[in-house]
């Protein structure tokens, strides 16, 4: 656990947060962040063909379809973006290993703190909803400094569930879809340990918005470390087995499982249609938010 943030005020996270990696942002981005949020666009206004250069993921392949040609929706750009932050708070998102001093729910709300001091400080509205065992708390969409202060006091305060069903974001997707009526920006940040079939909903909410995956994991999560006879825990259902991590060819088996379930979600956010960000608890949150905005640049020019 990342003891400066459990026992941290509000007010001091988003100060240590604004010293260590927002100033840093600042200079590596030259305050630059549309290549973090661009392609969001709040209004529909117009189709035109297809040209070279134009960003794809704004064809519509309904209207393509029947003139035969490509065609892209053009959108004009609202000068205030509201985003979501959708964030799952289930038990399995508790886990972090005493190598890197941290959770993934620390750096799930070292993240969120980021970026909505970012968006509120150039005249944007955040809001997020949490869900655990369902959604259990939502946080309007406001804007200002005391709005981020807020996010961070309340998912501070949202309690740790040592046992839950297993996580459906099926449902967490479809109740994000009823709730959030006006075209946004959208941060679904989740380690997406969950009970399968939530790919369509996920899908259906990028149709309406603009998504961005964070997905978040340890790396003893895709790695054992020889250490001999250890007790592993579900962190969802709590159920125990002792393994030993001596056993090179369990080591191997672990190793190309977690490979395995990485390969299958980079196809499931591909046929969704949304951008994902990995962040690992080891990770430099400012270098993970460069690299991503550099990897949605590159997208925009090709």
């Amino acid at each position: 656990m990342n003891m400066s943030t459990s026992t941290a005020t509000p007010e001091q996270v988003l100060l240590r947060l604004d010293w260590n990696v927002i100033r840093r942002l600042d200079g590596l981005l030259q305050g630059d962040y549309r290549t973090l949020f661009y392609g969001f666009g709040v209004d529909f206004a117009d189709l035109r063909e297809y040209q070279p250069g134009d960003d794809i993921r704004y064809i519509d392949w309904n209207v393509t379809a029947r003139m035969d040609t490509p065609y892209i929706r053009q959108y004009n750009e609202d000068r205030e973006i509201t985003a979501w932050f959708l964030l799952d708070l289930s038990p399995s998102v508790d886990f972090g290993t005493t190598q890197t001093l941290r959770e993934k729910r620390t750096t799930l709300t070292d993240f969120v703190t980021v970026l909505a001091r970012l968006l509120t400080r150039h005249g944007n509205r955040v809001g997020a909803m949490m869900f655990g065992s369902g959604i259990q708390h939502t946080v309007p969409a406001r804007g200002g400094k005391i709005q981020v202060l807020r996010l961070v006091n309340d998912m501070m305060k949202q309690p740790r569930l040592s046992r839950a069903p297993f996580t459906s974001l099926k449902s967490f997707f479809d109740g994000a879809l009823n709730s959030i009526k006006r075209r946004s920006l959208v941060f679904v940040i989740s380690d997406f340990i969950s009970e399968p079939g939530w790919e369509r909903s996920l899908s259906l909410l990028a149709q309406r918005h603009e998504v961005i995956a964070v997905r978040l994991y340890d790396p003893r999560e895709e790695e054992l470390p020889d250490v001999g006879m250890v007790v592993m825990e579900d962190a969802e259902t709590g159920a125990q087995m002792f393994v030993d991590t001596r056993d090179a060819k369990f080591r191997k088996r672990f190793f190309a499982a977690a490979q395995q379930r990485e390969k299958n979600l980079n196809e499931a956010f591909h046929r969704a249609g949304v951008d994902v960000l990995s962040l690992s608890t080891e990770d430099d949150l400012v270098r993970s938010i460069v690299r991503f905005a550099k990897q949605r640049q590159q997208v925009r020019r090709n």
